[in-house]
């Protein structure tokens, strides 16, 4: 009840266009069910009878033909008047009927975009303020396919099958109330089998449920193996990987294929036996409702009405027995949308947190622990203190934590143990968005967005002035080859920059930090997967980019951090030499180690 309570809740901002849809299905459904009503007096005048008789019990009916088509019909007019006048009226009704079904359409398209807008902005809204950490154990393809797919489903739940679902307890209620005042003999026996249309389905919705939910789920296997090959297209060709990844992708479309026709199945089973027993409810129908016009009871007319009105019942009870399994797929769309916006985001600020000025003396980190899974540490008691402008780089062999380090430091994760310090001030007391603000991180992986060279450099600074972005790009030895692109600074750079080489990438991501002009900056490998000129370039324009500013540098190449203030060396999660390039080789420590591997053929 509480899923429903809450896919429900979608609709509460919009309540006026909600009332308004309602009262149009309501209008829809009545004025659809009494269009049948006026066959009574079309059928009567047709054969002879006086328009509005029906039997000699039934007064309600007759007061209510009475007081609406009766008022079309002049006590004195011929058979044929009497006719003209019924099929105007009879228009006249179904032209209402049409607007009142145009107006609900309208309303309920409106309202389904709404709330479309409203859940989508809700999903990304979570998914740019998730941590690092969902998005280490999450496949980008499920995140994908719960914002696109499933926010669609959940959609389509909260508004069309809801406005379905209404639309047929009003077209019931009007279609019962007036098959009762034609006869309530028939309209039991017509009743008799909508609780076994009920029934038939009650079996079959818990493994509905199940088998939706795990397509929904193979789904975003889908999505994520296809979105998994075009990003590495390059690798699966030259390992000339085509049949394997074929294989791989024919195997999970397979089991794809098969749970959706196996829930599928399930879910047209129930058709064939409603229609049934609405097959022997009719047959019952026949047989009693005879009798009645035999008894005098009950005129032919009416009788035919009845059937055409029961005919009109049997509609939206099927759809009403099918709702369970008809909203299935929404509800395990939606049990998988409200997981994604339940996941918790632990990287948190305080209510009175406060603005990071970005000036500061010292950066330390005291005693901090940290790991991703809490029983396996990446980094033990962690204790180092920097001093403003002082340019650290962090060394080590794979694995060591050096990235995860600096990772604590942007506050991308919070430390399980200890404590990170900005002169003395606890980083988890500022603001994350005025803490990050003041870094300029530079990766090995750049990431640039399918935009103009502009709006890449400017990137989190939307106001900045083409001055300001030139001078940015001369800084970083960008500007060049900039120029030399087709539109120069409004040349759209594609996905992932892919018109870039992997220096000039760097290059424009060294602009963007530049641009920023932040007084922390991180480099976690950022010329390692350069060529020799591209990584001459792009050390130039670090080193333009690093004075005054406090530096943190992770390498591998050692002969880029020879100069630094001071080297830290990381091994095991641990932090075990600290010094100076010459120290630390005198030492013949870890650091010697590493330095000697790389440079034993020189």
């Amino acid at each position: 009840m509480s899923l429903y309570l809450r896919v429900l809740s979608y609709l509460s901002p919009y309540k006026g266009l909600l009332v308004g849809g309602v009262l149009a299905t309501f209008l829809f459904a009545a004025t659809d069910a009494f269009s049948l009503i006026t066959l009574i007096p079309f059928l009567n005048s047709l054969f002879g009878a006086e328009p509005t008789s029906i039997a000699a019990a039934n007064d309600s009916l007759r007061w209510l033909l009475d007081n609406t088509v009766g008022h079309f019909i002049s006590d004195t007019a011929a058979p044929q008047q009497a006719l003209i006048s019924i099929i105007l009226f009879m228009l006249g009704v179904f032209f209402l009927k049409n607007i009142m079904d145009w107006a609900q359409q309208v309303l309920v398209v409106r309202l389904e975009q709404k709330v479309t807008r409203d859940m989508r902005n809700e999903v990304y809204d979570h998914l740019v303020d998730l941590d690092l950490r969902f998005f280490g154990h999450t496949r980008a393809g499920q995140v994908i396919t719960r914002l696109t797919s499933d926010v669609d489903r959940l959609r389509t739940l909260v508004t069309r099958n809801i406005a379905k679902f209404t639309t047929s307890i009003f077209e019931i209620l009007a279609t019962v109330a007036l098959m009762i005042t034609i006869s309530w003999q028939l309209t039991l026996i017509a009743l008799v089998a909508l609780p076994a249309m009920f029934g038939i389905w009650l079996p079959l919705l818990r493994r509905l449920r199940r088998g939706d939910r795990r397509v929904l789920d193979l789904a975003g296997e889908v999505a994520s193996h296809i979105q998994e090959t075009v990003f590495g297209i390059r690798l699966v060709k030259s390992f000339a990987a085509e049949r394997y990844e074929r294989d791989r992708f024919h195997r999970l479309s397979h089991r794809y294929y098969r749970t959706f026709v196996r829930t599928d199945a399930m879910r047209a089973a129930a058709g064939p036996l409603t229609e049934t027993m609405a097959a022997i409810g009719t047959v019952l129908l026949l047989w009693f409702g005879s009798r009645l016009v035999f008894e005098a009871e009950l005129t032919a007319p009416a009788f035919i009405t009845f059937l055409v009105l029961s005919t009109k019942l049997y509609s939206p009870a099927k759809w009403l027995s099918k709702f369970r399994s008809i909203i299935g797929p929404g509800l395990a769309a939606a049990e998988r949308v409200f997981e994604f916006l339940d996941a918790p985001i632990e990287i948190s600020q305080q209510i009175d947190a406060m603005d990071f000025p970005g000036e500061h003396d010292t950066i330390r980190f005291e005693h901090v622990t940290f790991g991703y899974d809490p029983v396996e540490p990446v980094l033990e008691d962690i204790d180092f203190e920097v001093r403003r402008g002082e340019v650290v780089a962090l060394v080590g062999p794979s694995g060591a934590g050096k990235s995860t380090l600096v990772d604590l430091l942007a506050r991308f994760y919070d430390p399980t143990g200890g404590r990170i310090l900005i002169d003395d001030v606890d980083i988890r007391r500022f603001s994350t968005r005025s803490l990050r603000s003041r870094f300029g991180i530079v990766t090995q992986e750049t990431v640039l967005f399918h935009d103009t060279v502009r709006s890449n450099i400017a990137y989190g600074l939307p106001n900045a002035s083409q001055e300001s972005i030139e001078r940015a790009a001369d800084a970083a030895h960008a500007s060049e080859f900039i120029r030399r692109l087709p539109e120069g600074y409004e040349t759209v750079l594609g996905e992932r920059g892919t018109r870039l080489s992997g220096g000039q990438r760097q290059r424009i991501a060294i602009a963007r930090a530049i641009l920023r002009d932040p007084p922390i900056l991180i480099f976690d490998e950022a010329t390692s997967a350069l060529d020799t000129e591209s990584e001459r370039l792009v050390q130039e324009a670090i080193n333009r980019l690093l004075q005054g500013r406090t530096v943190f540098v992770i390498a591998h190449r050692l002969s880029t951090i020879r100069h630094a203030d001071r080297i830290l060396v990381l091994k095991n999660g641990r932090l075990v030499e600290s010094g100076r390039h010459e120290e630390l080789l005198d030492r013949r420590g870890t650091y010697r180690q590493l330095y000697e591997m790389q440079f034993a053929s020189a």
